[in-house]
């Protein structure tokens, strides 16, 4: 309806297909690598280390749009958190070992704060870069406040746990549904604000595909959703820069101001309130958000904790 402030270009029939196509197919590829250790290593190690030699130099080399570090480096960052995450919980040492524990909330935080620092560029940039269209303004410096206060409020990662059941995936109960939403709300403006013509599928269609999981298949397993549907959809997009770019499936930004300052000013408030929560919380109860998990009053930590330490084990 009029009354919606267009994020994109009015979408054809064949845009929304493809993105419902390209969500369904990451929500399964998800499901087939948390529930296969061997499927999981053939699409994070086995096809990557293929496409590195054979197919990346061809389609994402020098000129294309997906040809710069940028790019290369986020396919490289999200791999290695889905090793690292593979290893802890296949490896019976490593599950309970407090270093290992730290390399979730490293990978996370360093992830975020390479786009902090890439929306505060954009703040001076306006017109054509590497190929995408920016429009730098007040949105680029509200947006990367918001992700430096969403890396604040990552908490609990020593309550780290691996699942009882066949799947064996990696549980953080302190990582709840609204720190999750402030940081979709963060990465979706990110990337609405930084690679906005791609942000259809590398932003909204790409973050529902982990956050459907997170919700309604399998809860308190956010993170290890997030990089495997990240690092699968990398490797896709270097392979076929032109799907987003322009073939008939490719989906360009409203470009509207009003849209970027208001997908910003969402971000900033919802991790402005998580902020202040956290915060209070751990001021009211006295916690040490670096040695005690902060929400454990929570019912939906609760719920968490519980469905995966059925079959308890002594660590």
């Amino acid at each position: 309806g009029g009354f919606i402030m267009p994020l994109f270009e009015p979408l054809s029939f064949a845009q929304i297909t493809m993105g419902v196509i390209v969500l369904a197919g990451l929500i399964l590829a998800n499901e087939f690598a948390r529930r296969s250790k061997y499927f999981a290593i053939f699409l994070f190690i086995v096809i990557p280390i293929f496409l590195t030699f054979a197919v990346w130099p061809k389609t994402a080399g020098p000129g294309s749009s997906v040809g710069t570090w940028f790019h290369w480096a986020k396919v490289y960052s999200a791999l290695a958190g889905c090793i690292g995450f593979m290893l802890i919980r296949y490896n019976k040492k490593l599950r309970t070992n407090k270093y290992a524990l730290m390399f979730p909330p490293f990978i996370l935080a360093l992830n975020i704060m390479e786009a902090v620092i890439r929306d505060f560029q954009c703040y001076s940039f306006n017109g054509l870069v590497d190929g995408v269209t920016i429009i730098g303004g007040p949105w680029n410096i509200m947006n990367g406040i918001a992700g430096i206060l969403n890396i604040i409020t990552i908490s609990g990662w020593f309550g780290i746990i691996i699942s009882k059941d066949k799947s064996e995936d990696m549980i953080w109960p302190d990582q709840l549904w609204f720190w999750i939403i402030a940081y979709d709300l963060w990465n979706f403006a990110y990337v609405y604000n930084c690679i906005s013509d791609h942000s259809y599928y590398s932003g909204l269609i790409l973050l529902l595909s982990c956050t459907i999981p997170a919700f309604f298949i399998k809860k308190g397993a956010w993170l290890q959703h997030r990089a495997q549907t990240l690092a699968t959809w990398a490797m896709i997009a270097l392979c076929i820069p032109n799907f987003l770019d322009s073939s008939k499936f490719a989906v360009k930004s409203s470009h509207s101001t009003t849209a970027l300052f208001v997908v910003s000013f969402l971000s900033l408030a919802s991790n402005l309130a998580v902020f202040v929560y956290h915060y209070y919380k751990i001021f009211k109860y006295k916690k040490n958000p670096f040695k005690e998990e902060i929400h454990t009053d929570l019912n939906s930590y609760k719920v968490v904790l519980n469905d995966n330490k059925l079959q308890s084990h002594n660590i």
